[in-house]
């Protein structure tokens, strides 16, 4: 792909252990960019999501030699499970709950998520994320997440979910 010269990869890697090797080398390479500042700085960029598949996109100016990255955030789903520690999600989510996170890594994956979320509250972006939560088999502080969905709609949680701007 390119942009007005410029040449535009998208890669999925992950999480902080990208490597100079395909899909990053051999579409970088022929701009004459330097792979392995490339690389560093996806590394640097996706630790936080250490693990996770990660899509990046690399734009190259082979004249300039300059170059830019942007990191996408990997899917809610993949974003519980790791707040979960658990590799995969239920292959039964109706009757299988594989495991149970905290209100606050819910918290976490909203925040990780806000950006890319439609949602016009932060409330309605946690509500969105337990209902992820419920589709790959993981209870809420030890409940179903619909019911932690109900008390948010009760207002049951108005002074522990904080909204983020």
């Amino acid at each position: 792909m390119s942009e007005k010269g410029k040449v535009v990869v998208k890669a999925l890697v992950t999480g902080g252990a990208a490597s100079g090797g395909p899909p990053i080398g051999p579409a970088v390479g022929p701009t004459g960019i330097n792979i392995k500042d490339v690389v560093d700085e996806i590394n640097e960029k996706t630790m936080i999501f250490k693990g996770l598949t990660v899509p990046v996109r690399i734009e190259c100016d082979p004249v300039t030699k300059q170059f830019t990255i942007e990191i996408e955030t990997p899917s809610t789903a993949s974003l519980l499970l790791k707040e979960a520690g658990l590799e995969k999600g239920s292959s039964d989510t109706g009757e299988e709950k594989i495991g149970n996170v905290s209100l606050d890594q819910i918290q976490a994956v909203a925040k990780a998520k806000r950006d890319i979320f439609l949602d016009k509250t932060f409330k309605t972006c946690v509500k969105t994320v337990l209902g992820t939560a419920l589709s790959v088999g993981l209870t809420v502080e030890g409940e179903d997440p619909r019911t932690i969905q109900q008390r948010i709609d009760n207002g049951d949680y108005d002074d522990t979910i904080e909204e983020v701007s």
